[in-house]
């Protein structure tokens, strides 16, 4: 008798510390820091390099019922706002990119730039800068433009605060090695074109192989395409490209591999 009702209360206990826990992907209900910080925490900035931008975390997708449109490209992308930080909830979790998420990692969540980018973040409170890398989408609150990694947020010094005044500049780095910081053209530059200008590179009859082609050149040259149909021939296009792309260049590389039909087209 005394045994059974051991093994009833061990039952009780079991579903009430069930009942009780956390439902879903995350153990946390809330978001925290860790209780002890370990030592390996980085405190170095993510070094930039150049990075293909992932096709899959290109496409537009919806949060809350807003919807989302990722950047082509970070190249010359700014702002200023407020930046957000999470911590030991997510820890160990899938990122956007597909990546685990390591909280003492200097990494950071945008809403729309590519990913993976990599960016300075200035604390315009203090002063303090750390360069991440960005592999996460978020903070979908209408008042922050970033959110930071545990070990990022330490840098700047906004735990304590929660959110901190921030600029984020992008870090761009060609596939020639080339790095950007911030903006390079006018924003108005970019988006008041009269002409949208597009590079014709191949034309093929089989759709999978030009699929299968168009997002490893896109990978490449990290430029955005498009496939047309005409009657039973598929074309693949570069662009639309801004007038900050170096087009010469790009069609004289793409003439000197394997595609030396590629020629210039301008849309109205």
């Amino acid at each position: 008798m005394l045994q059974l009702s051991r093994k009833l209360l061990c039952i009780i206990l079991c579903l009430s510390i069930g009942a009780c826990a956390p439902k879903g992907r995350y153990y946390q209900h809330q978001d925290s820091a860790p209780k002890i910080v370990p030592e390996y925490v980085t405190t170095k900035d993510a070094i930039p390099r150049y990075e293909p931008y992932a096709p899959a975390n290109l496409r537009p997708y919806n949060v809350r019922g807003v919807n989302y449109q990722p950047l082509l490209s970070g190249l010359g992308y700014t702002d200023t706002g407020q930046a957000s930080w999470y911590g030991q909830k997510f820890h160990g979790h899938k990122t956007s990119n597909g990546e685990i998420y390591d909280m003492y990692q200097m990494s950071a969540a945008h809403k729309t730039l590519p990913l993976p980018s990599y960016a300075r973040i200035t604390n315009l409170d203090n002063g303090k800068q750390v360069v991440v890398r960005v592999n996460d989408r978020g903070p979908f609150h209408f008042n922050r433009i970033v959110d930071l990694s545990y070990a990022a947020a330490l840098k700047l010094d906004i735990l304590k605060t929660g959110v901190g005044n921030v600029k984020l500049d992008v870090i761009h780095v060609s596939p020639e090695g080339k790095i950007t910081i911030g903006k390079q053209t006018p924003i108005k530059n970019l988006n008041h074109q009269k002409q949208s200008r597009y590079i014709q590179v191949v034309a093929l009859k089989n759709k999978q192989s030009i699929e299968h082609l168009a997002k490893k050149i896109s990978a490449q040259y990290q430029l955005p395409y498009r496939i047309l149909y005409t009657g039973s021939i598929y074309k693949l296009q570069l662009g639309p490209l801004g007038e900050h792309i170096n087009l010469p260049k790009i069609l004289e590389k793409l003439k000197r591999k394997e595609f030396p039909s590629a020629y210039p087209i301008d849309v109205n």
